[in-house]
């Protein structure tokens, strides 16, 4: 059995922390503090934390809890880049429910989930062929999801659509957990992809990204 790092032993590559509005999921427009962990193994057509791919800075996992502990905030998105493509990931989101936070985890879904704690919100972002990375989609990943985590759909154009339609009904996603369907900026006009789920009746949540409408592509906010 491998063994599990302790909170003194794990250390993460971070590219930033930082206190904001959550900009998407249903938890959007909650105070949070966001830890964006650096690298990425998908290079999705449309991504935009480019910046997260490479770089950052090593921290201990107990300053991380330290830092977040100074926003006094009950909110805590983990997400990146993909933070599961760091081994100390699981280790630190427990740390995170064990303190007492309200932990969610953005995540492609490319990466293995079951070892993530039941206590955390996986929000699972399903890959459409428009980001290039359709092929990376781990399906397994959805036995380990719960009404406690969400499947989100970021699409591009209407052969996006078309594909996570067909995906929803045909594994009947929103039999599992909430469904959210968001257009890429600045490639699918926001009201399309609102008459389109309308004209379907398809059983999701339609969002956009807050944090965006707000702050434009700005970052740590």
């Amino acid at each position: 059995m491998p063994d599990i790092p302790t909170t003194s032993q794990a250390s993460l590559r971070i590219t930033e922390i930082f206190h904001s509005l959550q900009g998407e999921s249903t938890r959007v427009g909650l105070p949070t503090v966001f830890i964006r962990l650096t690298g990425c193994p998908l290079r999705c057509t449309w991504c935009d934390t480019e910046y997260a791919f490479s770089g950052g800075k090593s921290w201990q996992l107990e300053d991380v809890l330290a830092k977040v502990a100074g926003f006094e905030c009950p909110f805590v998105c983990v997400t990146g880049g993909e933070p599961m493509a760091q081994k100390d990931c699981s280790t630190m989101l427990t740390a995170l429910c064990d303190a007492a936070y309200d932990v969610s985890l953005e995540t492609s879904g490319a990466l293995d989930l079951s070892n993530v704690d039941r206590r955390v919100a996986k929000i699972v972002d399903i890959k459409a062929p428009g980001s290039g990375e359709a092929e990376k989609n781990l399906w397994s990943n959805l036995a380990c999801l719960t009404k406690h985590d969400e499947i989100k759909f970021v699409l591009a154009d209407e052969a996006d659509y078309d594909w996570a339609r067909q995906v929803l009904q045909q594994r009947r996603l929103n039999e599992t957990c909430p469904v959210l369907f968001s257009p890429v900026s600045g490639r699918l006009a926001a009201a399309l992809l609102a008459d389109w789920i309308l004209r379907d009746r398809l059983p999701v949540r339609y969002q956009l990204q807050l944090h965006k409408l707000l702050w434009g592509a700005e970052r740590g906010r």
